[in-house]
Parts: C-alpha cells; sequence; structure tokens
C-alpha cells in the first residue's frame, strides 16, 4: 500500500494556513533521492544531473537541486528566465528544445548555455540569430532501431524529435566547419519505464553511435546525455527502479564500449524530472460533494486544471482518504472535479474505503507534470505549491492564483 510522506495530523494543520486543494513538496525525500543518483554515477568523474525544468518549474525546489549538485535542462525562453535568476549558468545549464524560436536561442547563448540542437536545419538557424559555440550538443532519433516497455512514446520513428544517423555525422562535420570543438550526444525515447534495463540499453546506442561518429567526422566527444525516461511506481504493486543496479548497467556498457574506443574521459549527463521529483508531491484536495446516480460520484476540490494527467492519458494516481487507509476499501467511486469535461477525473471504478464531505483525500506521485501541466479551463485558477521543509515545518513556495491573476490579462 502507497503510503504518503504527510500524517492526517500534520495535513490538518497545514491546510489550517494554506486551504486545499495545493501541491505539497517533500524537502527530505527530494534531497536524499538526489544524494542516491549522484551515488549511483560516481564512477563517471564527470557526471551531472540537468532536471528537467518543465516537470516542476518552481525556483525554491530548482534551488534545492542546485545545492544538491544538479543542474537543469530547460526547453523554452521562461524555463531560462527563470533558471538564471535562479542563478545557473554556464555549463549548469542545457538548453534542449525543439521548433525554437529565436528569442530562445538568444538567451540560450547569452547564458553561455550548453545547446542541444533538435534537427539539422537548426545549425543555419542558430548560426544567424546566435552564432555557432565551441561547445554543442545534438539530439539524435534512432527511429525503429529503440524499444522500451513504454506506452507513451515507445516508437521513436513516430516522434518529432531529434537528427537521424546520416544527418548526424554531416550535423557534426557542419558544426566542425562552423567552429564547434567539442560535442555532446543526446536522446529522448521513453517517457516514463521503471525497467531498470531500459537506461543501460539506451546508454549502449548511444555509446555505439559516440564511437561511430568519433570515427567517421573526428569529433572529440565530450559528453553522453541519457536524458530522461527512468520512472516511478505509479500503482502500488509495482516496483521502483533501482538506481544503483541502473548505474552499474550503465557503468558496464561505458567500460565495455567507449573505454576501448579511446573515449575513457566522456561524461555522462542525465536528465531527469519525473524520477527526481514524481513520488515528493501531492496534490491536497478536499471531498465536497458526493452524488450518486448510474454510478457513485466522489467530488473533490480539485479538477483536471490540477493534475492533468490522468485526463490527457488516463494515467493512474494513487489516492488515500486520510484517516481512513486501514480501512476495508469496499466502495466504488468515480473521483471526479468540477470541470464541464467528462474526462475530469482522477480515477474511474477506484476501490476506496467510504469517502464523506470534509474528508481530506492525497493524490500521490504529482511532484512532476503535476501543477507543471495545470492550466484555467472553465475559468479554473491555479492551486498553491507548499513545500515540506526537512524540519517539519512549511512553506509557501507558490501562492494560489486570485481572479485578479486571471483578469490580469485582459482588456475589460
Amino acid at each position: 500500500m502507497k503510503k504518503p510522506f504527510v500524517s492526517l495530523e500534520e495535513l490538518k494543520e497545514i491546510t489550517e494556513e494554506y486551504p486545499t486543494p495545493f501541491h505539497l513538496y517533500d524537502e527530505q525525500g527530494i534531497r536524499e533521492n538526489a544524494r542516491k543518483l549522484n551515488e549511483a554515477f560516481a564512477w563517471n568523474d564527470g557526471f551531472k544531473e540537468y532536471f528537467a525544468v518543465k516537470a516542476t518549474p518552481n525556483p525554491t525546489i530548482l534551488k534545492i537541486l542546485q545545492e544538491e549538485g544538479c543542474g537543469v535542462d530547460c526547453s523554452s525562453l521562461t524555463e531560462l528566465m527563470m533558471s538564471d535568476k535562479v542563478g545557473f549558468s554556464g555549463d549548469d545549464i542545457m538548453f534542449s528544445s525543439n521548433v525554437t524560436p529565436k528569442e530562445d536561442y538568444e538567451l540560450a547563448s547569452k547564458l553561455d548555455a550548453i545547446i542541444n540542437l533538435d534537427d539539422i536545419t537548426h545549425i543555419d538557424f542558430l548560426e544567424e540569430v546566435a552564432g555557432i559555440p565551441e561547445r554543442i550538443s545534438c539530439r539524435y532519433n534512432p527511429g525503429n532501431n529503440f524499444k522500451s516497455d513504454n506506452d507513451i512514446m515507445d516508437n521513436p520513428a513516430e516522434a518529432k524529435y531529434g537528427f537521424t544517423y546520416p544527418q548526424l555525422v554531416e550535423g557534426f562535420k557542419k558544426l566542425q566547419d562552423k567552429g564547434a570543438k567539442e560535442f555532446g550526444l543526446h536522446a529522448f525515447l521513453a517517457s516514463n519505464t521503471t525497467a531498470d534495463e531500459y537506461y543501460p540499453a539506451l546508454a549502449r546506442i548511444l555509446f555505439e553511435t559516440a564511437v561511430k561518429l568519433n570515427k567517421e567526422t573526428g569529433a572529440e566527444i565530450g559528453f553522453i546525455n541519457l536524458s530522461g525516461g527512468i520512472g516511478i511506481p505509479y500503482r502500488p504493486e509495482e516496483e521502483p527502479a533501482d538506481i544503483m543496479a541502473i548505474g552499474e548497467g550503465v557503468r558496464e556498457a561505458y567500460e565495455e564500449i567507449l573505454v576501448p574506443a579511446g573515449l575513457d574521459d566522456v561524461a555522462i549527463f542525465t536528465e531527469l524530472g519525473r524520477f527526481m521529483l514524481g513520488p515528493y508531491g501531492c496534490l491536497v484536495t478536499t471531498a465536497i460533494h458526493k452524488k450518486h446516480i448510474y454510478k457513485d460520484y466522489v467530488g473533490l476540490d480539485a479538477c483536471a486544471a490540477d493534475l492533468m494527467r490522468p485526463a490527457m492519458y488516463g494515467a493512474y494516481h494513487h489516492i488515500s482518504v486520510m484517516g481512513k487507509e486501514d480501512q476495508p476499501h469496499d466502495h466504488k467511486y468515480d473521483v471526479t472535479g468540477g470541470l464541464c469535461e467528462n474526462n475530469d477525473k482522477f480515477a474511474i471504478d477506484r476501490m476506496l474505503p467510504k469517502v464523506d464531505k470534509g474528508d481530506l483525500l492525497v493524490i500521490h506521485d504529482t511532484g512532476a507534470h503535476g501543477y507543471a501541466m495545470g492550466y484555467n479551463y472553465n475559468g479554473k485558477l491555479r492551486s498553491a505549491e507548499v513545500l515540506l521543509q526537512e524540519d517539519g515545518s512549511t512553506k509557501l513556495i507558490r501562492r494560489a492564483e486570485t481572479p485578479d491573476d486571471y483578469f490580469a490579462t485582459l482588456d475589460i
């Protein structure tokens, strides 16, 4: 059974200060997880995690990760701006984007970020708007050569990201002619898999590709970014990925493929979002209505605007009815929000303890791609973000939106 990282008694105190709904983050869990990741890849002198800002774009969270030695991966102008304000710069920023506007490249260049090109046509575009840096990365799409157990993005040939291999060869040579001296290789292939074999399998493909590129172009390969994709166990019966085993699997591939090829000083980067933050955030919400028609419904003060993964993907998020965790799960509910859309459901036919109006519910694993994917449909206002600090106190790290925020961009 999944257990929340916060107790009912703690939540009652927190909700006296911050009304539901809100996203709550566990600082201790975040820090411990970051340290474990660094331990798993400590065998590589240049290892660095570039946290995917898109997963949880909050400056306080980014600062915690910065203190744990992480960099940031940005995909847009505003993510670059936020990272700059937090204090990231230079090699601590990886800029990975697609269909990139010129303003984004201009700021990435100004911040001296590592630019990760998504398409061969972006070489000329980047040169025109910001110039070609000496250190640059390219994103590889291996097409049908890669498969995973992932059901969201398991066919790279259908994904919009990256260069083909022939384009990588052409692109590296072109970039060398334009002054690039050190190269990185990157791939973005899976969105959530807990299989320990995934990262080592991806590493082998990228390591073999790096060796071929080095031989064909003479390019210096300085780093290989394994991107994201390490998932979390959303369901209680699922086992988490073993990051120590994953790190060891990547090390074995490194020793087998890169070292004999003379590429024994290549730095390994990761670009994790969900793995870093997912389990260490939850959506705290209150049951405000119950409805009995053809099915039994529990209506919450949160909705898909607070967490859209169930509505968008049909994704499972575990739900705890606080204080009733040990009671029989003998009531079947659809757990819904108040949007005028029938997919506004956090759970369908979910077996839970009897829910009463006023009960506090915790929706698990919203620390990544939770608040970040929120929106204002039906005029719903974005919820607050609260940090449960290591000493047990709480800190408001983003206030809830108000109607004034919603109307601020309108001419009325």
